[in-house]
């Protein structure tokens, strides 16, 4: 019997049975040229097949945001102009020509830190392999092909039209070595209710075909080959968590309040159309982060003014509730292809976020009028990122300000009463909190580059990545600084990086005060659960505790010692 300890799982539960393993092939593109004549001819092919899987696309998009989003990357113009270019222009064959494009969208996706934005990049490589199958005449029946019994499937990468062919009377639990638990492979195995743990890296090397694991997507674990007193544990265990996820369901219509009545705002992290008609249906009061920047990455210029304001206007009018839309955060390891930034030797305190809209005035102007013009349809609201002066956020209203009269010249319409915030995420906005929150209509806490900024740890780095723990005391007291902060002004203070989501940290951020916790909507039932089972007193208390810690270990300690 052998024990193998795994990241977070991307969607919980219990699975015992027989071990699938399935590897994807990657086709690959004939590296020759193609003659001036045959350019038209290689472009129809591709055109003809990008149609096909267009269409294909559509049909299984019929109700899944996660293949809405896929018709829209399929839908997108700078694929199609890119891979023409590269068959008109250079004489590269289509399949080629589709490989390079793909392959380059891919790498300036995978560069981000976000693994929100960085998981966009699967996408991409489902849209293009199915285009690459098409063009080589090869059927894709999937990982789903060879199952004919109840598995545990393992495999190194799966693609959400892998997941979305997947037999569920067939299909246990899902592994994967490579994806992240904000990918849509992770949110279809949710979906469908399937135990699923993604990023293990080296598993298929580590379990063999045919062989029966445990897969334990509750507490991290997978155990090979287990015996039969380790089997009985985890079937009864296995039990218990059904159980206790029945109950969670029973509570999704209802709100986050704890047994003494305290009640937060559970919201969702969003990056498009089809993630706010996702999220909606996981009973969410609102959008706490919508990232605009996928307007602008996936193109080839920036978005013009009513191209952005259709997009606003659908994402606020399919939303429950308000929708806070961060304004155009790029730069640093987001880069635009149409507008490349000169290398600089520390891009994450470089030229990104607000610094870099405060200097391309016109660009920011048309965004902020296109989310002004939305918010005539629903309660849009607009948050600045990485600001770090006074002045900077000065400046910012005051743009914002120049386009509401703007737009009042014109005659359009947009609400008056629109709320502006901004977030919280550089060590300067916690220590000058006081100032911010008297010219804000509310804070919105990005623990990710607070944390990295805090503490001075790049978590992309290896070498350091393991010394970045939001838990650390520093942050945990910037948090609480920028809370009191915003209570002082009667203002609203929310979070919307990755510690949001965390379900044990869940009652700790309650306690220092927080009003609003914004995730991947799929955490929610979780939360939702915890919250409603605790009391604020004890939240209270157990922040006061994690404050006082010295450690980040301390703090994590305190998470699961059964405070009330």
């Amino acid at each position: 019997m052998q024990r193998i300890s795994i990241r977070k799982p991307a969607s919980k539960g219990i699975a015992i049975g027989e071990a699938y393993l399935y590897r994807r092939k990657k086709l690959e593109a004939d590296r020759a040229l193609i003659s001036p004549k045959a350019a038209s001819r290689e472009l129809g092919r591709f055109q003809d097949a990008l149609a096909s899987a267009r269409r294909r696309i559509a049909e299984l998009g019929s109700g899944s945001e996660i293949f809405e989003a896929h018709l829209e990357i399929a839908d997108d113009p700078y694929i199609l102009e890119t891979v023409a270019a590269k068959i008109t222009g250079e004489f590269k064959n289509a399949e080629l020509a589709l490989e390079e494009t793909a392959d380059e969208i891919m790498a300036r996706f995978s560069a981000i830190d976000d693994e929100y934005l960085r998981e966009r990049a699967a996408d991409v490589a489902d849209v293009c392999g199915r285009v690459m199958r098409r063009l080589k005449g090869v059927p894709g029946a999937g990982a789903a092909g060879g199952i004919d019994r109840p598995v545990v499937l393992v495999a190194d990468l799966l693609t959400p039209s892998d997941a979305a062919g997947l037999d569920r009377s067939l299909v246990l639990g899902i592994i994967t070595a490579e994806g992240g638990n904000s990918g849509h492979v992770a949110i279809l195995a949710r979906g469908l209710g399937l135990p699923a743990v993604v990023g293990a890296s080296g598993i298929t090397d580590m379990v063999p075909h045919g062989s029966e694991i445990i897969l334990d997507a509750v507490d991290g674990e997978v155990i090979v080959d287990p015996d039969d007193a380790t089997r009985e544990e985890y079937s009864a265990k296995a039990r218990d968590y059904r159980e206790r996820r029945r109950a969670m369901e029973g509570q999704s219509g209802l709100p986050a309040v704890t047994a003494d009545g305290r009640r937060v705002l559970l919201c969702a992290n969003v990056g498009s159309l089809a993630d706010v008609r996702g999220a909606a249906a996981c009973g969410i009061d609102g959008v706490g982060l919508f990232r605009t920047e996928f307007l602008y990455m996936e193109r080839d210029a920036f978005p013009g003014e009513e191209d952005q304001f259709a997009a606003y206007k659908a994402a606020v009018q399919a939303a429950p509730g308000f929708v806070a839309f961060r304004t155009l955060d790029v730069g640093g390891d987001k880069e635009l292809p149409y507008f490349p930034v000169e290398g600089e030797d520390n891009p994450a305190l470089g030229w990104r976020g607000i610094r870099m809209c405060l200097d391309m005035t016109e660009a920011f102007k048309t965004q902020l009028r296109a989310l002004l013009r939305a918010s005539a349809f629903g309660d849009a609201r607009i948050m600045f990122p990485m600001i770090s002066s006074v002045d900077e956020l000065d400046r910012a209203l005051g743009i914002l300000a120049a386009c509401r009269r703007e737009l009042e010249a014109r005659g359009s319409a947009f609400r008056p009463d629109l709320k502006a915030g901004m977030m919280v995420e550089t060590p300067a906005a916690v220590m000058c909190a006081d100032e911010f929150a008297a010219r804000c209509d509310f804070f919105s806490i990005g623990t990710n580059d607070l944390t990295q900024y805090v503490l001075a740890v790049d978590r992309g780095n290896r070498r350091v990545a393991g010394s970045f723990d939001p838990l650390h005391p520093a942050v945990l007291r910037s948090v609480a600084k920028a809370v009191e902060a915003g209570r002082a002004a009667g203002i609203p203070v929310a979070m919307c990086g990755e510690l949001a989501g965390n379900e044990s940290a869940a009652p700790l951020l309650l306690g220092l005060g927080l009003d609003e916790l914004s995730m991947t909507a799929a955490q929610i039932p979780d939360v939702r659960s915890i919250l409603r089972a605790r009391s604020y007193s004890g939240c209270r208390e157990l922040a006061g505790r994690a404050l006082s810690a010295a450690t980040a270990a301390e703090a994590a300690a305190l998470l699961g010692d059964g405070q009330p």
